[in-house]
């Protein structure tokens, strides 16, 4: 699954769990491990508001805190020009394609993609890398990024020269995420071109991810290895035209995955838009290949929010409940590696708390604290900063969840209409 569903969690801390381990970092349950690193154990937390601040991490049994590598691939294709359908640069213009859309002749060039050149396609995949960024821990967590696309010979329309480079490492793997926003930043400034090359970009990543020969990235054998690979598109190249999907050139991608999954490397895609989904053999076999996640995005603005909600562990969410005032609280953040920090509501004296996270199948973990909490400390506008960047996020991973209910069940509608149409004795 690939955002966090409340409602389960919440549910699983309404069965009455008890656990009798009064150790602040214990493991109850065998599916999930969860460690509280914030408040110490014995330390009593002070807060201008009744809310109390708790930090750690969840796992799945028999795994640790993970270090994790991650190498983001950025389609640079020519057509990642057109309009995304979103307000990437938030300026409340939506861009749109002029060539999907009755304007007057002559109101826009005839290359326009989209009318506003800040919301197209890569402009949403360079944000959607950026707000991962913001939901990573650099402590643990490498990121590197690279490009991928092809030249094109204008002519034949074929690759601009023979073994010509399709890919390029923007920056190798680094915990230093200001220099990560700023390759991302170049690759925006350049602008899409070319044709699309996934064999090229999936092999980049390889090279990088386990350090082979030529590798800009210093080894970590030890890292979790995972390429977030997001297009718009099909492979166009190595081989044929750049005008159309040929065999050889999905077989020269799946080739690299299987590359990738001997080295340990996991492939999560992301097809953005309908010439992404039209025909997803390539993205899809990659993904199940290397034992990864596809994800469609219709729409393809909405994989800024997707990536927001992006997790590298089996753990889907946390919640927090305070057992003493029968209170929950759903103002947490889950990080991909499986980290979170929120807010409990406290009252004064001593909280007996629990900390429960839902594991990918279903399963779910425990553990239980006493919390000593007394009044004063921190400001409440900072507390109130803080619980609404978290409750804004869960807001926008929900409504996305909401409105692709919604898309499922009008497309469900459209298509029995159409067969009592063609059939009118279908019941």
């Amino acid at each position: 699954m690939l955002v966090r569903i409340s409602a389960l969690a919440i549910a699983i801390a309404l069965l009455g769990f008890s656990a009798s381990a009064d150790d602040i970092a214990s493991i109850v349950n065998s599916a999930v491990r969860i460690v509280i690193d914030e408040p110490k154990r014995g330390d009593p937390v002070r807060n201008s508001v009744h809310q109390a601040p708790i930090r750690g991490n969840a796992f799945t049994q028999g795994r640790q805190r993970l270090a994790i590598d991650v190498m983001i691939a950025i389609d640079i294709s020519g057509s990642t020009r057109a309009a995304s359908g979103a307000d990437v640069d938030g300026d409340g213009e939506i861009g749109f394609n002029p060539q999907q859309e009755q304007v007057p002749p002559g109101l826009y060039p005839p290359d326009t993609r989209s009318t506003d050149p800040q919301d197209t396609i890569l402009a949403a995949e360079i944000s959607a890398a950026d707000a991962l960024l913001q939901n990573l821990d650099p402590t643990h967590l490498r990121v590197a990024v690279l490009s991928f696309g092809g030249e094109i010979n204008p002519v034949t329309h074929r690759q601009a020269s023979y073994g010509q480079q399709d890919a390029w490492v923007e920056i190798p793997l680094t915990s230093d995420f200001d220099q990560v926003r700023r390759a991302l930043q170049n690759i925006l400034a350049r602008g899409p071109r070319g044709g699309t090359n996934f064999a090229a970009g999936i092999r980049l990543a390889v090279t990088e991810l386990a350090s082979l020969h030529g590798a800009r990235s210093t080894p970590r054998p030890e890292a979790a290895k995972i390429l977030m690979f997001l297009t718009d598109g099909v492979p166009s190249f190595p081989f044929g035209s750049s005008r159309e999907s040929d065999p050889g050139d999905t077989e020269a991608a799946l080739g690299a995955a299987r590359v990738a999954s001997k080295a340990g490397i996991t492939i999560n895609t992301y097809a953005l838009g309908p010439n992404a989904l039209d025909n997803p053999v390539a993205a899809t076999e990659m993904s199940r290949l290397t034992l990864g996640t596809f994800t469609p995005v219709k729409n393809p603005g909405d994989v800024i929010t997707y990536l927001q909600g992006v997790t590298f562990t089996s753990v889907e969410d946390v919640i927090f409940t305070n057992l003493t005032t029968s209170e929950i609280s759903e103002d947490v953040r889950l990080l991909p590696d499986g980290s979170f920090s929120g807010y409990v509501p406290v009252r004064e004296g001593t909280n007996r708390v629990r900390v429960t996270a839902l594991a990918t199948d279903g399963s779910e973990g425990f553990t239980e604290f006493d919390l000593e909490f007394a009044v004063s400390g921190r400001t409440s506008r900072e507390l109130t900063l803080e619980l609404d960047g978290i409750r804004k996020q869960n807001r926008e991973l929900q409504l996305l969840i909401e409105r692709e209910k919604v898309r499922q069940f009008r497309d469900k509608q459209r298509k029995a209409l159409k067969l009592e149409v063609m059939d009118p004795e279908i019941p």
